[in-house]
């Protein structure tokens, strides 16, 4: 036996531990990244998720106020009505109705 040289058996024992220990840290160092980006990429959907539940909100608030409700088809019709609720409620006498009602109506 030679002694002050590793036999065959030693050198393969030497490069199974160094292709053994570049392997864990390369993985080491591929987990440690793939954290770092998903660290990241939650960050940005946590920002991008704040920013559209905001722009969502400042939409709801900004919304148009409904609209008003339609005016009577014709204004001649909406006297009439307002006469006769008039006439209803004994603001105005029969015979009051009936001549603005004439007046309205152009007779």
């Amino acid at each position: 036996m030679r002694r002050g040289r590793p036999g065959l058996v030693g050198m393969a024992a030497r490069t199974a531990v160094v292709v053994g220990t570049a392997g864990a840290v390369n993985n080491h160092q591929q987990n440690k990244q793939a954290a770092k980006q998903q660290g990241a990429a939650d960050a940005q959907q946590e920002a991008y998720d704040a920013g559209a539940a905001a722009a969502q909100q400042q939409a709801m608030q900004m919304a148009p106020p409904p609209a008003p409700a339609a005016p009577a088809a014709d204004p001649m019709v909406a006297k009439l009505e307002e006469l006769a609720d008039l006439n209803k409620r004994g603001i105005l006498s029969d015979e009051e109705f009936a001549a603005a009602k004439a007046k309205a109506l152009g007779i």
